[in-house]
């Protein structure tokens, strides 16, 4: 089933506001298992917007409007959609209701065009609004495509998609089915090459789907699986996932939404009874603040240093001068010997360490994105690897990061 998604609003193309509805909207419907194949903003418009409503009519099975269900003259989204509907807009009388309620339990005075926001299309289901006066609308059509229209604040937006939406369309397209997702979640490797060595699964996709995000520094697949029965879904997800991981599994650190490769390596560390400790100087204490981050850390954090430069490496991690003269602060030595400095002061299991060049500018001859990081596991040998990453300094820093904690959660699974 293809979907596409307008945005409505002249304070999208202004660049006043950004929107946030798209992607949830998106992500909720390939929850479901609807792609969505266009996405577009239309400014406040009537003529401009009834223009992309036909041109979506034409291509789409659902189209997905957001915003504009307001009071003011500006919000015309349903009365663009009724007019080419060629139907009628009526009044919901659960939603006049609680308006008129509020402004007499508020004392204030209603005007006429608040009543508008009561109004949906003749034929359609009315959405429920639990945190907003506007009604949603649901229209089946049989001589086109399907339009579901919703408000355009995302207080208002993601409570009625959650709770409304989501049951009502899994009902109107997936009758007795229900839908299993799994969340694979992927780093090392990006969007275009995941994409490309699963692209023969990805194209015959039917049941289960795969769906891949990019999200900052890592990839995710969502696998959604449609059946009356949970184990034949589990079965079926089973099966998809086997075939992927058989291709690109060394870049599977974890599963589900709301996971996170430095959770996934917190984990690992309790289970391993193990603590860790670090020494940053480009990342400048970014490792330790993501590792704190995470709820219990201390049971397997003990600290460290942040040695940003040359100085304190000497003070606080007694590394020789002549290693800084003569290796460099971004090298092999160096980052090993911070990495089992660190382990050693603070008696901890595994030492981490991260020096490398963030940029701006050049560090000793090495260039922007160059990055050391050392790695002190338990009783073994120290070892160094050596990085290039590129793009923008913040980038360079976190890639770092999570880069260490990949490194840490293969050290962990051996």
């Amino acid at each position: 089933m293809k979907a596409e998604i307008i945005a409505v609003g002249t304070e999208i193309l202004l660049g006043q506001i950004v929107n946030t509805n798209g992607p949830f909207v998106s992500k909720r419907l390939a929850d479901l298992g609807i792609d969505v194949y266009f996405e577009e903003t239309v400014g406040d418009n009537e003529e401009r917007l009834k223009q992309t409503i036909s041109l979506a009519a034409k291509r789409s099975d659902l189209v997905v409007l957001l915003g504009g269900l307001g009071p003011t003259k500006d919000d015309l989204t349903k009365q663009t959609v009724a007019r080419y509907l060629n139907k009628p807009l009526i009044e919901d009388a659960a939603a006049i209701q609680k308006i008129t309620r509020f402004y007499k339990e508020t004392r204030r005075p209603m005007t006429e065009n608040n009543r508008l926001q009561a109004l949906y299309i003749a034929g359609s289901h009315p959405l429920k609004n639990s945190t907003g006066f506007a009604v949603g609308i649901f229209y089946q059509n049989e001589e086109g495509p399907d339009f579901l229209l919703l408000p355009g604040p995302p207080g208002e937006l993601k409570p009625m998609f959650t709770q409304v939406v989501q049951p009502l369309l899994q009902k109107a397209y997936f009758k007795d089915h229900h839908l299993y997702s799994r969340v694979l979640r992927f780093f090392g490797i990006g969007e275009s090459l995941l994409v490309t060595k699963l692209a023969d699964l990805i194209d015959h996709q039917s049941n289960p789907t795969i769906a891949p995000y990019a999200k900052t520094s890592e990839v995710t697949l969502r696998l959604t699986a449609s059946s009356r029965n949970e184990h034949v879904a589990k079965k079926l997800l089973d099966e998809v996932e086997q075939k992927i991981q058989s291709r690109v599994g060394e870049y599977l650190y974890g599963y589900g939404d709301q996971n996170s490769l430095v959770n996934v390596v917190v984990n690992l560390l309790e289970q391993k009874k193990l603590t860790i400790s670090a020494a940053e100087s480009l990342t400048a204490g970014a490792f330790q603040a993501m590792l704190a981050d995470v709820p219990g850390v201390s049971s397997v954090f003990a600290g460290g240093a942040v040695t940003y430069s040359n100085e304190a490496k000497m003070k606080l991690l007694k590394i020789p001068a002549e290693v800084l003269v003569t290796e460099g602060a971004v090298s092999a030595q160096t980052a090993k010997l911070m990495a089992s400095a660190i382990k050693n002061q603070l008696g901890t299991q595994i030492g981490i360490s991260f020096t490398g060049v963030a940029g701006p500018d050049e560090l000793e001859g090495n260039a922007v994105g160059t990055v050391w990081i050392g790695l002190a596991f338990k009783d073994q040998p120290v070892e160094a690897r050596l990085f290039h990453f590129s793009n923008a300094r913040p980038y360079i820093r976190e890639r770092s990061v999570l880069t260490g904690l990949d490194w840490l959660r293969h050290e962990l699974i051996k």
